[in-house]
């Protein structure tokens, strides 16, 4: 489903990643861990087409097709899906609403049939019970006033109106309480599908608790330095990450430096 080969990209000048190296098939669950300023969220965003990191350097293969050539509108219609670590507030614009014209923006682009307001209304409602959102949040503003375990419901919400083929959720247990990381984890477990494939970004082992990865990747400096199962995970909670990283070699000193 997705290849990425030798993925270079730098934001304002500076280089982020450097050679990385990813290949989720369907129905796969990935999760990627490593220390702040590895380049996890920068991967998540590049994959979804930020406009503010270019990229200088490999491939990015999604279902075969170039998805760098993709706008990020329109990687989002052939199935890529990006839950914000931080989501933003958008005054002014009625959750409903918002997340109506997203759906039929999607279901028009895969040639199937839009929902009128009642339709949706029902549908987005159904959908609701898996987060455990009440009805009330659909009349207000996109996440204005929301709490940060709202405004991560409200994504994952999106996820499961938008049924991408990847998901890719960029830190979504950050900020959660114990009940919070619970429910959406529940809720994002329930939207696994053998045609879908999960990208988890995280820092901590709580959440793979929740969700079983099949395969852990650690990333740092820009590339993934090791990857292994589940296990993983727990022996990075227990280690931390220093000893992931290969020792560097330190060249031989000249040979009339010697004594």
């Amino acid at each position: 489903m997705l290849d990425v080969r030798n993925l270079h990209a730098n934001i304002n000048g500076t280089p982020i990643l450097k050679g990385l190296n990813l290949t989720i098939r369907r129905g796969e669950v990935h999760a990627i861990m490593g220390p702040n300023g590895s380049g996890k969220s920068t991967l998540s965003k590049v994959l979804a087409g930020h406009t503010a990191y270019e990229v200088t350097g490999g491939e990015v293969l999604f279902e075969g097709t170039n998805l760098l050539e993709l706008s990020p509108e329109e990687r989002a219609r052939a199935g890529v899906f990006l839950a914000f670590q931080y989501p933003i507030e958008i005054p002014g614009v009625g959750n409903s609403q918002f997340l109506r014209l997203a759906y039929n923006t999607v279901q028009g682009a895969r040639g199937k049939e839009e929902l009128d307001p009642l339709e949706f209304d029902d549908l987005v409602r159904e959908k609701m019970k898996l987060l455990e959102m009440r009805p009330e949040f659909l009349q207000r503003s996109v996440n204005e006033g929301f709490s940060g375990g709202e405004k991560k419901r409200n994504e994952i919400l999106q996820m499961a109106l938008l049924e991408p083929t990847l998901a890719i959720l960029d830190e979504t247990d950050s900020g959660l309480d114990i009940d919070a990381l619970r429910v959406i984890s529940h809720g994002i477990n329930q939207l696994a599908h053998p045609e879908r494939a999960l990208l988890l970004i995280t820092h901590y082992q709580r959440l793979l608790d929740h969700i079983v990865p099949d395969f852990v990747h650690v990333m740092e400096s820009g590339r993934i330095s090791k990857t292994g199962g589940k296990e993983l995970a727990l022996e990075l909670e227990t280690r931390g990450y220093d000893w992931t990283t290969p020792p560097t070699s330190v060249p031989a000193a000249p040979a009339e430096a010697l004594p």
